[in-house]
């Protein structure tokens, strides 16, 4: 049974994380399988259970119920890409929030329906194989307890070692052996023919059954809402999930173990019944009660201890043992409380199996999907302290446990604030805040009025001070295709990089955002550039982008992805090979794809693997910088359909030809050299830059797994991978463009390349200063050596400009000095020479 464990558990995170490639995020793949597992269990053992029970050789049908799961585990490895490829049909690129779910719940559900059905029969069949062995005692609380704490190791191991090592197919067929080898031992344990169990059906079988079930949506609903409520405390990774799994099953199987140990056998089934549910509505508040307090848990435990991933993730351990800890140890304790009153009452086990998971299939959608987004997840969860109470008689009701529980319930629905988190910032408040069924999305604004997107208050989404960053990130891939009609923008963010396409009236754009919640709250961030009036020309679409590009059949001239948070749910699955071809396949003739990449969340060993899945598509891909910050480094990979160079002619005609609002000098895209200089890596040094790094695959999500370390526990500053990816890049300009007649233009652009590093190198070593003079004595001659090496550098003349005309409100003299190297060191630039005309022209 414990090995039977370990496979279950394994199978749901890994087809959590193969459900999570059409379904676009991780929360709706963790609620879809929670279903489909819950469902199938339910129709297995309710089908098959009446028949085991009558058999005379149970541990035939759980040896063939364990062969069927490994069998329909082998067949998804194998066929799960066309699967997915169906239900991304089925779903198609713009589903309505109905049928995305509808075929979310019930397209997961028929796809593992063979192994969960199976699986949902294993129990009751083991149950009778070991009717054998104990002759006396029908307990299933061992069984269950067993079966427990081998899902917790299954769901520790697969999580932290099987499909970082192995990938997801080859994990499911580490699970398939468990599988196969549980089913010969089971053949092994046959001595005989058993005794067919007769039932006797007593007049409260209806009424136990109907506790089963209602304690099963209970409970499964109790586990999404706490799991969605850590999600805006904890990190919201892939060990986030698996740590929480553990964390819960770890108690229901100590409760069956201490039901086992210490209740059974007790004289009056009934109150003892009427005493766990009490109990288990009391353990549920105060588990409520601790969500309030999970940041000062996360923080205390964070902050004594050295900083790394063992500290992160205790941290989340304790937070959920706070929450789960004593609830699921009742859970456990009740559950084989009924089970073992069901058999006396002449209910088979599987038919208590399967009523008791036929609950918990319907709690992901009721809780998960309906009652978050409405009520709230306060209310949800003291619903369900209230639903366990009610399950009680009232003689347990008038205890001092029953209505002291009822007191607190009441209390904490009157006075208890929501359980919100939301980090504000002192003098600072809450613009927007939205409950959706897949996050939490909110906009917060500090003492300086920079507003700020976050989903799940962990996950920073943009702010309003990276408005030219943002902007750049879509005015510079645009401006590398000749004449773009169409582009398409995966991901939204704030909403300004879209905006900023769609304000050039000769184009059209789409852009597709999985969560509505952004979409509403991305208005607050484009109103200064598009006002409060719609643009006809920006197409908003709420879809996922996996399933968007994968369903539509529109081609696209220009393709720009987001910058998605790799250590997020869902997000690294956009940074796939599988994916990458996908992108590929929806551009047009001479289209250009850019994937924006956040150096800042990144470490360079996932950045090898996402590079390694990119070339392995656009074998002639680039890399650029959005721009050259420090602080939040921005990386694109640029790849070009049918072409592998620009044109430098077709570069100057498309500058010339601006039909945006503003002047593409504002956005620091004043020239040709401004707009290639931001490139760092040409097709071979990228391709040594991946090197032999495992790539980034939907079976091997190597990213998903290795990004959130990084997020846990950094061990570099942005800055550092930056001047670290630039010592490994380089670039010459016959890989990137094609000059003509232009002689001069190679050398000028490598000389820009080198200003450009020579730049940022400079600029580590400045620190904050106030005082101008300070401030001038740091940066003044790193950035004049820099324009001796390329008078076209812009970005080291426009702050010494800037610098010299405030200097000379103090130091006309300093000023003069400043305004004349920087003259000499750029003549072209006439900004210096008319300063200096003018302070001329005041002089007495």
């Amino acid at each position: 049974m414990m090995a039977s464990g370990f496979a279950g558990l394994g199978y749901q995170i890994v087809w959590t994380q193969q459900c999570a490639l059409w379904l676009g995020h991780e929360t709706a793949a963790v609620l879809a399988v929670v279903t489909a597992f819950f469902g199938g269990l339910a129709l297995g053992a309710l089908a098959l259970g009446s028949r085991i029970q009558g058999s005379a050789r149970p541990e035939r049908w759980y040896a063939a119920c364990e062969a069927t799961i490994a069998v329909w585990s082998v067949v998804l490895a194998l066929l799960m890409a066309p699967i997915s490829g169906w239900v991304l049909d089925l779903t198609g690129p713009q589903p309505s929030p109905a049928w995305q779910w509808a075929v979310a719940f019930f397209g997961t559900f028929f796809v593992l329906l063979p192994a969960t059905a199976a699986m949902g029969a294993t129990l009751p069949a083991m149950e009778r194989v070991m009717a054998r062995l104990d002759r006396e005692g029908r307990s299933i609380a061992p069984l269950y307890a067993s079966n427990t704490l081998g899902a917790v190791v299954g769901v520790l191991a697969t999580a932290f070692w099987l499909v970082p090592e192995l990938g997801l197919a080859r994990t499911a067929g580490v699970c398939a052996a468990f599988n196969v080898l549980c089913a010969i031992a089971a053949l092994r344990l046959s001595s005989g023919a058993v005794t067919r169990a007769q039932p006797n059906r007593c007049p409260r079988a209806h009424k136990l059954l109907m506790q089963l079930a209602i304690t099963g949506l209970l409970g499964i609903g109790y586990e999404v809402l706490v799991v969605r409520v850590l999600s805006q405390v904890a990190e919201n990774t892939v060990y986030t999930f698996a740590m929480l799994l553990a964390v819960y099953l770890i108690g229901s199987a100590l409760g069956a173990a201490s039901y086992q140990r210490w209740l059974a056998g007790s004289r009056d089934a009934d109150k003892l019944r009427d005493r766990l549910l009490c109990l288990l509505a009391a353990a549920c508040l105060l588990g409520t009660a601790s969500l309030w307090a999970a940041e000062l848990i996360r923080n205390a435990i964070t902050q004594g201890f050295d900083a790394g991933m063992t500290s992160a993730l205790t941290a989340e351990a304790a937070i959920a043992l706070a929450a789960f800890g004593l609830p699921t140890v009742a859970m456990g304790a009740l559950f084989s409380h009924l089970g073992t009153q069901a058999s006396a009452a002449g209910i088979g086990f599987g038919r208590s199996l399967g009523f008791n998971m036929l609950g918990a299939a319907f709690a992901p959608l009721l809780f998960g999907v309906l009652l978050v987004p409405s009520l709230g997840p306060k209310v949800a969860l003291l619903l369900v302290a209230a639903g366990y109470l009610a399950l009680s008689s009232p003689h347990g009701w008038f205890q001092p446990l029953g209505w002291g529980t009822a007191g607190s319930a009441i209390a904490l629905a009157l006075w208890a604030p929501p359980l919100v988190f939301i980090d504000v910032p002192e003098g600072g408040r809450v613009v927007s805040y939205r409950e959706g069924s897949m996050a939490a999305v909110s906009v917060v604004e500090d003492a300086a009025g920079v507003s700020r997107l976050r989903i799940d208050n962990r996950q920073q989404e943009g702010s309003s001070s990276s408005l030219l960053a943002d902007s750049r990130q879509a005015l510079l891939p645009l401006l590398l295709h000749p004449a773009p009609k169409r582009a398409l923008f995966l991901g939204l963010g704030t909403g300004v990089t879209a905006s900023s396409a769609a304000a050039d009236p000769a184009l059209q754009v789409d852009a597709v955002e999985l969560l509505p919640e952004v979409i509403a709250a991305s208005t607050h961030f484009t109103r200064e550039l598009s006002g409060d009036t719609p643009n006809p020309r920006l197409h908003l679409m709420s879809a996922d982008a996996r399933r968007f590009v994968r369903a539509t059949g529109q081609r696209y001239d220009v393709i720009v992805s987001d910058n998605f948070h790799p250590a997020r749910s869902g997000s690294g699955s956009l940074y796939t090979v599988e994916h990458f071809q996908a992108v590929r396949e929806r551009l047009a003739a001479g289209g250009v794809f850019c994937q924006w990449l956040p150096l800042h969340q990144l470490d360079l060993d996932s950045l090898r693997s996402i590079v390694r899945a990119f070339v392995t598509v656009y074998p002639a891909g680039t890399a650029m910088l959005a721009t050259n910050s420090l602080e939040t480094p921005v990386l694109g990979l640029v790849a070009r359909a049918g072409t592998d160079r620009f044109d430098l002619r077709q570069v100057r005609e498309r500058l010339a030809v601006n039909t945006l609002p503003q002047r593409l000098g504002e956005f620091g895209i004043a020239d040709e050299f401004a707009l290639l200089g931001g490139f760092i890596a040409g097709p071979s040094a990228l391709a040594r830059f991946a090197g032999d790094a495992p790539r980034n695959t939907d079976d091997h999500p190597v990213v998903a797994y290795r990004a959130p370390r990084i997020t846990y526990a950094p061990d570099s500053l942005p800055r550092e991978r930056l001047l670290a990816l630039l010592r490994e890049l380089s670039i010459a300009p016959a890989e990137l463009i094609d000059t003509g007649p232009d002689a001069a233009a190679p050398a000028r652009l490598a000389a820009y390349w080198k200003a450009r590093d020579r730049f940022i190198e400079a600029g580590q070593h400045v620190r904050p200063e106030t005082d101008l003079q300070h401030l001038l004595s740091q940066v003044r001659e790193p950035l004049l050596d820099v324009l001796r090496i390329s008078p076209d550098f812009r970005p080291a003349y426009d702050p010494l400009l800037r610098m010299a005309m405030a200097l000379g409100r103090s130091d006309a003299a300093g000023a003069r000095a400043l305004l004349e190297e920087l003259q000499q060191a750029q003549p072209a630039r006439p900004e210096a020479g008319q300063a200096l005309g003018q302070r001329t022209a005041e002089s007495p």
